[in-house]
């Protein structure tokens, strides 16, 4: 469990599970949100993008959490653990609200400096969206990666427990 991917929808706790993982593991985490957007919200080209993530998955090691479509095949391609959040709307919702008041007028730590946190109705619809069509699709993908990845599928707090668990008893194996 060296390259590690982690999706679900906005709000789902991508970034916080991220951090925590590198915490555990000492395995840099890596936001999608930071190689896609420039200062002042501008984002990159997909060419760039893709640059960047190749650049990335080419390591022995790591820890990636964001979507993207256009780049989540060739991240499932070379990760070995593939982590879904399957966060209910509610809470994604509750979420992006909660983090556009702790972050008003401030960027994220998962967030390129220079882009302040926002929320929109186009961000609200993306997320509604991603839970009520994209989910299934992405779901059915990481399924059928099943024998030659480990997936974990989160549902709620005690799922991310036990998940943090298994790497940090894995983390503390010695090996000889």
């Amino acid at each position: 469990m060296k390259r590690i991917m982690i999706i679900g929808s906005a709000g789902s706790g991508k970034s916080t599970l991220a951090r925590k993982l590198e915490e555990i593991t000492k395995i840099k985490a890596i936001h999608m949100d930071t190689l896609f957007w420039k200062k002042n919200w501008i984002s990159v080209s997909q060419e760039e993008l893709f640059q960047k993530v190749e650049k990335i998955i080419e390591n022995d090691s790591w820890i990636i959490d964001g979507n993207y479509s256009k780049s989540l095949l060739i991240r499932f391609e070379r990760a070995d653990t593939i982590i879904f959040l399957d966060t209910p709307l509610w809470l994604c919702l509750y979420r992006v609200i909660k983090r556009r008041i702790v972050y008003a007028n401030k960027h994220r730590p998962d967030m390129t400096k220079g882009c302040k946190e926002k929320l929109d109705w186009e961000f609200i619809k993306w997320i509604i969206n991603y839970n009520l069509h994209k989910k299934k699709k992405i779901k059915k993908t990481i399924i059928s990666y099943s024998d030659s990845k480990i997936i974990f599928i989160i549902k709620n707090n005690k799922d991310k427990e036990k998940i943090l668990n298994i790497f940090n008893r894995n983390n503390n194996l010695k090996y000889i």
